[in-house]
């Protein structure tokens, strides 16, 4: 019997790549599903690839998009490790790669295949981020795991087209959807080398992820590459208008000098400088409706037909807003004053009725918990605008199990279901591997595994599932004890305005 060599090779559309193996799993990173983005590549719609001759090594991370570095003393950024959204690739413009995890490769398995789509908003981040590796989830659910790197910010989403930009900038405000697509298209045309079935793709992503999933939902281009949906603290309901994204991207040319004159000078200056001015007015990035790309919000006034058949899982975590917050040291008196400065006169009825539910609570969970339910709401809509279709299910889920990482002061915030959508538990904020942690990754991955092979979340380790609706609402609470709940948080977003 021959021994299955270290490091499979697989032809894909442009050429050969190696990978590595460990174990039962096979790894190839740093795949090109689409060319260098850089020089008069920049602010175009993506372009295929060169073919290569020979074999292309992809056993580390390619580039990530450019972007600023996550600041040093941002204690939730070091907790979930984004400082290393850049990690080991490095960044650049060649940055439309993506990295594949599978049990198999060649063997006509056809597993189901999940694609995810990283956080960050819409202007950080990276596939490479060690929170995306896809290894666990393939061993553990014998699927096949991809996760993309696309353009971010000022090189994905300045508007150009209504500041005298040629009309080959027309897409501009839109690249990285595009990429998005792109990379889709890849894994329809060759993940049934890597073992992986093309008609069973589920798309995921957390924060900026789901943000991205809640676009390519409503993304006409991207309609029938992907077959189940997931969006966990992400829900998107509308998209920046042309006149906004406009306001951003002229704050941008303005830094560096340039003008309906010369704007198309911006394909030829450094991609440092790019970032450099994107940095210094802070100007924020996210994609434009142009009408073309993007005909239509994604959620708003209803969910989009064309992907009327595609089944959604929708989340948020108990905590969601605690990441924006750093007031440890709040104090009661502080939060009643803060509750009445935010709600008014009611605020004193709505914190008593906070603390009746949680009367251990610090004042800062309690101050987060209310934060992110006055934001829920988006959530729910995007739940019920789907469920309103009638054509495929959605599923929704609060993530209620806290991390005891930098002494629990987090509770269950933003991002901790990354990691355990993954089937990972090594790290801090997912457990250390202790025990709880493990279960709480086993549940949550299994209900990933199920859903992108089926596209129901039912599976043993979790209790009977409804979809949701307007009436019911029936809820997931993934926490220590597991257990549905009509209309979760309902009434605390109702009375928030959430």
């Amino acid at each position: 019997m021959t021994k299955e060599p270290m490091f499979p090779i697989v032809e894909t559309t442009w050429g050969k790549i190696q990978g590595i193996r460990n174990g039962k799993i096979r790894m190839f990173k740093g795949v090109p599903y689409g060319a260098s983005t850089g020089g008069r590549n920049r602010f175009m719609p993506p372009q295929a690839p060169q073919p290569w001759a020979g074999v292309r090594e992809c056993i580390g991370y390619g580039q990530a998009s450019p972007q600023s570095p996550i600041d040093l003393t941002f204690e939730y950024g070091q907790m979930i490790y984004w400082d290393r959204c850049v990690g080991p690739g490095g960044m650049g413009e060649d940055c439309l790669n993506l990295n594949v995890w599978t049990p198999g490769v060649g063997d006509g398995a056809k597993r189901a295949v999940l694609v995810c789509f990283h956080g960050g908003g819409w202007t950080a981040g990276s596939g490479n981020v060690p929170g995306y590796d896809g290894a666990m989830l393939a061993l553990h659910g014998d699927v096949v795991v991809v996760s993309v790197n696309h353009r971010l910010a000022t090189f994905g989403y300045a508007h150009l087209a209504d500041l005298g930009a040629p009309p080959e900038f027309a897409s501009a405000g839109a690249c990285g959807v595009m990429d998005m697509v792109a990379s889709l298209t890849w894994v329809r045309d060759n993940i049934e080398r890597f073992g992986g079935d093309p008609n069973r793709v589920m798309i995921f992503g957390q924060s900026g992820g789901g943000a991205k999933v809640s676009t390519l939902m409503a993304t006409p281009s991207a309609a029938g590459l992907f077959h189940r949906a997931a969006v966990q603290s992400g829900a998107l309901l509308r998209h920046r208008t042309r006149e906004q994204g406009t306001v951003e991207t002229d704050k941008v040319l303005k830094a560096l000098g340039l003008s309906a004159r010369n704007i198309g000078d911006i394909q030829s200056r450094p991609w440092q400088d790019l970032l450099q001015a994107q940095a210094a007015t802070t100007a924020d990035f996210s994609p434009v409706l142009d009408g073309v790309v993007l005909p239509q919000h994604p959620f708003d006034p209803s969910a989009p037909s064309a992907t009327a058949n595609v089944p959604m899982i929708i989340s948020t975590t108990l905590h969601d807003a605690s990441l924006l917050l750093d007031n440890f040291d709040l104090t009661e008196a502080g939060l009643t004053a803060m509750f009445r400065e935010r709600w008014g006169s009611r605020g004193g009825e709505i914190l008593a009725a906070y603390r009746k539910e949680r009367p251990n609570d610090s004042p800062f969970l309690i101050q987060a918990l209310a934060f992110t339910d006055a934001a829920r709401g988006s959530a729910m809509r995007q739940a019920e605008r789907k469920a309103a279709l009638k054509a495929a299910p959605a599923y929704v889920y609060v993530w209620d199990w806290a991390t005891d990482a930098f002494d629990g002061r987090y509770g269950a915030t933003h991002g901790l279901d990354v990691e355990t959508s993954l089937h990972m538990y090594r790290s801090p904020s997912s457990g250390s591997g202790k025990a709880q942690g493990r279960l709480m990754a086993d549940r949550l991955a299994a209900t990933w595994v199920a859903f992108a092979k089926t596209g129901n979340p039912a599976n043993p380790l979790i209790p009977e599932w409804p979809a949701y609706d307007a009436r019911r609402r029936a809820t997931m609470v993934f926490d220590t004890n597991m257990r549905v709940v009509d209309d979760y948080r309902g009434d605390y977003v109702r009375r928030l305005g959430g």
